[in-house]
């Protein structure tokens, strides 16, 4: 018995007998001197380590014999490469990057016109390039498009080759298998056909696709394929995401509605303070129909320590009911757990005061009756902001119809006189509210929408204090701020709290999730399995004693593929051990074992 071997097996141990022949000397299984490598030999070798992979082979074009067809064959071909489907995933995550960092007309509008006014040149630069609507661009749905176009044309082709690797049969062995990454070789007793039908076996209980070479003198087999399986999982997850993605955004809304304690809100369009949507949505037919009621919102915070003021308890109890004539139900809205009705999720996302004003004229007749006038937050302990508007029924000293308005500050927890004008707990400790009186007109006639929670002081007047400068005042629960000149008075009866909620409907996104999960999954597969090849050839040699060889080949070079090979040659080797009678053998070598395997870079092999 022979080798030709670099080092040890995975036992460790050399065949019985034997010294391994140096692989520098270029000396082959047999003793002698290997004569050049001919064509065929190559070719051999190559259609065994072929179709390892299933990705598409690229054929540089006959330029200038291409005609109308031949172009589009070119750019087809360019289109669906891996390059070019790197390039477009590239360019797709470069054009999201503006849609994060500009202002969106359907996130926030409002911040979009703010951009504008305060950037004579960049603005109408950013609108012809699209950038206040990125993801409904020309430029990058373009992007978009292609790359799904790219990944289904690399799919497809690829996943019928792959179905046809998995009907066919392993690749018959090479005829030089000692050319191959990894290979051994010895000699034994056993028949060859015996040989074969026990490397049969133990490559199939070894999980391997394995078949008797056409040939009939070698065992071909193959594992490995979940590699492929990953890696085509990988690609079509990306259309599953992409296409989710595209529907999500087409079809998808999304509205806020703040609600005060006692009050409802029904899912129509008319009911929501901001409504954005899909360009396929259809508010008149696809918003669910349900209604839910504000029963009570509850909020404790930490009182002490670093966190104080932190949130422990925040949630709102409402009462809801899916269809007109629904069965009335309770449920517990908390943070990321939405209530969800009919395909909408309805989240719990903000919470503030709203101060309860009764507002009288000059003749003391009420003209605002205990009404709370919801403010919004500007800091973590609820220090809160807004308006006070008085549209009708006011008349002044001179019986004249007038409007009133007042900017209104709020502080659920004063520090006290000469403290700053900053709540220092978000709960209502000690609440205080800040009023600052106009009249005039409110602008709300015109027929321009205006914010509630801001004045237009356009065509108002300041009332004027004894001092001659904006008239305002400070009150606590039950206190009366009375009008310069008998102009009338606002009392400040109470707190009441409100709820702010956000109604969604995002169709695809279970789809997005499962593509995200399978491509990660897929990934990993086409990652960490190895595609390897592994053949078994026993033949009869010239004395009569059959000659073993084995050899293994994987798609990229690997440690674990001769470190296999020998564990599988080593459970073969038990089973046919080596011949008694084998010449020339060493008395320096007295490991009897197993035989030992190489690593020689082979031609034809894959390389990664």
């Amino acid at each position: 018995m022979s080798n030709t071997t670099t080092g040890k097996t995975p036992t460790g141990k050399t065949p019985k007998g034997k010294t391994p022949t140096d692989k520098s000397t270029g000396r082959s299984p047999t003793g002698k001197t290997p004569t050049d490598k001919s064509t065929g030999d190559d070719q051999d070798l190559g259609a065994a380590g072929s179709q390892l992979s299933t990705a598409p082979k690229e054929e540089a074009p006959s330029l200038p014999s291409l005609g109308v067809i031949g172009w589009a064959r070119w750019f087809w071909r360019q289109l669906t490469s891996m390059r070019v489907a790197l390039l477009l995933l590239l360019l797709l995550s470069l054009g999201a990057i503006p849609g994060s960092l500009i202002p969106q007309d359907g996130v926030d509008a409002v911040k979009v016109e703010e951009f504008r006014d305060n950037h004579d040149i960049l603005g109408p630069v950013y609108d012809k390039l699209g950038l206040f609507h990125v993801y409904s661009s020309v430029w990058f749905s373009a992007i978009y498009i292609l790359l799904f176009v790219s990944l289904i044309g690399c799919i497809v082709p690829r996943t019928w080759q792959f179905v046809g690797q998995l009907r066919g049969r392993p690749p018959r062995a090479p005829r030089r298998l000692d050319r191959l990454p990894a290979y051994t070789t010895w000699r034994t007793g056993a028949e060859p056909e015996e040989v074969r039908e026990a490397a049969l076996k133990l490559l199939k209980k070894r999980r391997f696709r394995a078949d008797a070479d056409a040939a009939g003198d070698a065992v071909a087999a193959e594992k490995g394929y979940l590699r492929e399986v990953g890696n085509l999982a990988f690609h079509i997850a990306l259309i599953v995401m992409l296409i989710a993605f595209a529907w999500g955004q087409l079809f998808k809304y999304e509205g806020n509605k703040l609600i005060l304690e006692g009050d409802g809100f029904s899912n129509t369009l008319t009911q929501y303070d901001d409504f954005k949507s899909g360009n396929l949505f259809d508010a008149a037919h696809d918003l669910a129909p349900f209604s839910f009621t504000l029963k009570d919102f509850h909020g404790t915070y930490e009182a002490t320590g670093p966190n104080r003021g932190t949130p422990r308890v925040y949630e709102a109890k409402v009462t809801y009911s899916e269809g007109a004539d629904g069965a009335e139900k309770t449920k517990t809205i908390e943070v990321n757990k939405p209530l969800d009705i009919d395909g909408s999720k309805v989240y719990l996302v903000s919470h503030g005061y709203a101060p309860i004003l009764t507002v009288k004229d000059a003749k003391g007749d009420v003209v605002m009756d205990k009404q709370a006038v919801a403010l919004l937050p500007l800091d973590a302990n609820v220090t809160s902001s807004g308006a006070v508007k008085v549209m009708d029924g006011y008349r002044n000293a001179k019986g004249e119809k007038e409007q009133l308005g007042f900017n209104a500050f709020f502080l659920p927890t004063y520090g006290g006189k000469g403290s700053t004008m900053l709540s220092s707990f978000p709960a209502l400790i000690n609440p205080m509210l800040a009023l600052s009186a106009y009249h005039g007109d409110l602008g709300v006639d015109a027929g321009i929408p205006q914010s509630i929670y801001q004045l237009d002081k356009t065509n108002l007047e300041e009332f004027k204090g004894s001092d001659g400068k904006l008239f305002k005042q400070q009150l606590k629960v039950g206190d009366t701020m009375t009008l310069p000149n008998g102009a009338g008075s606002v009392t400040f009866n109470g707190v009441q709290e409100w709820a702010g909620f956000q109604v969604t409907q995002q169709p695809g996104s279970g789809w997005a999730l499962g593509g995200a999960v399978i491509a990660i999954l897929g990934l990993a597969g086409s990652l960490f399995i190895r595609r390897r090849r592994v053949w078994v050839r026993a033949v009869r040699g010239a004395d009569g004693v059959t000659v073993v060889e084995m050899a293994g080949l994987g798609r990229s070079e690997s440690a674990k593929v001769p470190e296999e090979l020998g564990d599988l040659a080593g459970d073969l080797y038990d089973q046919t051990p080596e011949a008694p009678d084998e010449p020339d053998a060493p008395e320096n070598d007295d490991t009897p074992d197993s035989p030992d395997t190489h690593v020689v870079p082979a031609e034809g092999s894959e390389k990664k």
